[in-house]
């Protein structure tokens, strides 16, 4: 009697519940890594689908890369670059890091600076090249890494770099910009846009960026600035409907994470 009362029928229907979830818990932990796993392979391909474009973009596509910038833009690439120029001095010497086919250089040419160009990719130079107006006299373009760049120290009042790739998270990368900036320089660097109007091309530009991993989350650039030696922070930039994403970091003569003096 005691076996069929309800308190008993309850008791083993509550063990055989709990036996139940045991043994689907397993099971639903491997569902869950499963998904997270596939989630994070998709990731991993998206991205080097994408720097493979990139990739194919700057070297052996580099002729498309005007047309390809004007689109993916909607025509506002040009203006979105020289956002820079709102930053700079009006004298001295400028290094345009990651100069691709060298639009901004004629430009501060004509704003009385001394601007030098450097890239890594061979087609990119020749592209700027050919784009130098004044064929009498020798572009001023240099071949390079940013993680290496081949100049003396000091020999910048500043550095510009537009849009550019990974690098500018490399440690190597900010530790050159600190040696060859002159104490007072400015490092300026549009890292990104943000596209405020509800237009239909907007959206649609919107959503390629996220198919192409322009909008995945990045590293804080002035977090990363900040404890390389230099005083950053963002200055966003409106133009015409998207906001720009303005990087600037003053180097000092003191290292702020380390208290390391500098230019003695």
């Amino acid at each position: 009697c005691i076996r069929d009362s309800p308190w008993a029928l309850r008791r083993e229907s509550h063990s055989g519940s709990q036996q139940l979830r045991g043994a689907v818990e397993p099971c639903r932990v491997q569902i869950l890594a499963g998904i997270k796993a596939m989630h994070a392979t998709r990731f991993r391909l998206r991205y080097r689908l994408v720097a493979f474009g990139f990739k194919l973009l700057y070297n052996e596509l580099a002729w498309l890369y005007n047309a390809v910038s004007w689109v993916v833009s909607g025509g506002m690439w040009r203006r979105w670059q020289r956002t820079a120029r709102a930053y700079l001095p009006s004298v001295g010497r400028v290094l345009d890091v990651g100069c691709g086919p060298g639009h901004l250089i004629p430009e501060l040419v004509a704003d009385g600076l001394q601007p030098v160009g450097l890239d890594l990719s061979p087609a990119m130079l020749r592209l700027a090249r050919k784009g130098w107006p004044d064929k009498e006299s020798p572009a001023p373009l240099c071949r390079g890494r940013a993680q290496a760049l081949p100049f003396a120290p000091r020999s910048f009042a500043s550095i510009v770099s537009s849009f550019p790739t990974a690098y500018v998270y490399d440690p190597d990368w900010l530790s050159e910009a600190h040696r060859v900036l002159e104490t007072g320089g400015q490092l300026i660097i549009i890292e990104a846009v943000s596209l405020h109007r509800k237009s239909l091309p907007s959206q649609c530009l919107e959503g390629l960026y996220r198919v192409s991993g322009q909008h995945s989350p990045r590293l804080d650039l002035v977090s990363l600035l900040n404890r390389s030696g230099l005083q950053a922070r963002r200055d966003p930039f409106e133009i015409d409907g998207t906001v720009v994403s303005v990087v600037l970091a003053r180097k000092t003569d003191v290292r702020n994470n380390e208290g390391i003096q500098l230019d003695r």
